[in-house]
């Protein structure tokens, strides 16, 4: 009776009868070995100028993709911008360290794991930090659902989307290369960068820089120990009507060259806050009129300073879409 193999890990299963004089050697080779192997084993895959790059999968013989340790070499963005690591359509989960180098100027290449034709995860890139991926013979994905609390007493590094449910407190820097959600309090002693959107429904404390690259939403308290926050002021074009877009920043700095009128801003949220440097040009002498959305005490219209590089500063708050209270800070030096 032919051998035949264990659906997962493709181990040797000895017909009866079979082998009588090296039974012994097919069970240490293809049953013992390769257990070590999905257990232990850890190998190198080297990735090249190939679109798609197939893990060795052999029946009751040494592979790639039986190893519970991948770590992936070579480089992505000079031939192709996205590489496919397809592994064998068995369910299995792997640790998997995505050392891959960047050609310069393609930061935004990837290595996703996969079974063919199926869904994939996009592996974050590290030289040091395991990513830990589960494939249920179908779909390959992150296993990133930590639903307690979490503390990690050094850097955090999240190669792919993140989702917490509970506390999530790290000692080190936190590197989230995906979209972050956490549902509990966050803490994070050092630098912490989102390059997805950002959800947290409690309270973050960041003791170091923080950087976001896109959209984040804070439903709880913000606490910044001695980690300033700033942003940078956006240069208006002079124009006869001036125009804030409230969606791209909150800090405006205009040079007047004529005489102006302040637009009602675009893009107005409730409750947003936000400043703008109204500045004479050399010659001075303009005068600046204002959209029937600013409001201001008493319901006077304030008066720029009129001298030539005189220093205008209108604070503003958003009190409904229609409704912007103003105090204009005249003639700064």
């Amino acid at each position: 009776m032919a051998s035949t193999y264990t659906t997962n890990l493709r181990l040797t299963k000895q017909g009866d009868g079979d082998n009588p004089n090296s039974w012994g050697q097919v069970l240490n080779d293809g049953v013992i070995s390769l257990a070590d192997q999905a257990i232990a084993g850890y190998t190198e895959v080297s990735i090249g100028s190939a679109a798609t790059v197939n893990l060795t999968a052999n029946d009751g013989a040494d592979d790639q993709s039986r190893n519970a340790f991948l770590k992936i070499t070579g480089s992505v963005g000079h031939v192709a911008t996205s590489i496919f690591l397809v592994i064998p359509n068995k369910s299995k989960s792997y640790s998997v360290l995505n050392a891959v180098s960047v050609s310069a100027g393609a930061v935004d290449s990837v290595v996703m794991m996969r079974v063919a034709g199926n869904t994939g995860v996009t592996l974050g890139r590290s030289s040091t930090t395991f990513q830990h991926v589960v494939c249920d013979g179908t779909s390959v994905r992150s296993a990133n659902l930590l639903p307690n609390n979490v503390c990690i007493a050094d850097n955090l590094f999240v190669g792919n989307n993140a989702q917490i449910a509970g506390t999530v407190t790290v000692a080190g820097a936190g590197t989230f290369k995906a979209a972050v959600s956490v549902e509990g309090a966050a803490k994070f002693a050092s630098t912490v960068t989102v390059s997805g959107a950002a959800n947290f429904k409690s309270t973050v404390t960041v003791e170091g820089a923080q950087v976001n690259k896109s959209t984040i939403l804070l439903e709880g308290a913000v606490s910044l120990d001695d980690a300033p926050v700033h942003q940078t002021i956006t240069t208006i074009a002079d124009a006869a009507s001036i125009v804030m877009n409230m969606a791209t920043n909150n800090q405006f700095l205009v040079t007047l060259g004529g005489d102006r009128t302040l637009a009602a801003p675009t893009n107005l949220t409730v409750g947003q806050t936000g400043h703008i440097y109204c500045i004479q040009n050399s010659g001075g002498g303009h005068t600046l009129g204002y959209n029937s959305v600013f409001q201001f005490a008493g319901g006077s219209d304030p008066v720029v300073t009129p001298a030539g590089g005189a220093v205008n500063l209108l604070v503003f708050s958003v009190r409904a879409t229609d409704k912007v209270d103003a105090v204009m800070v005249n003639d700064l030096k």
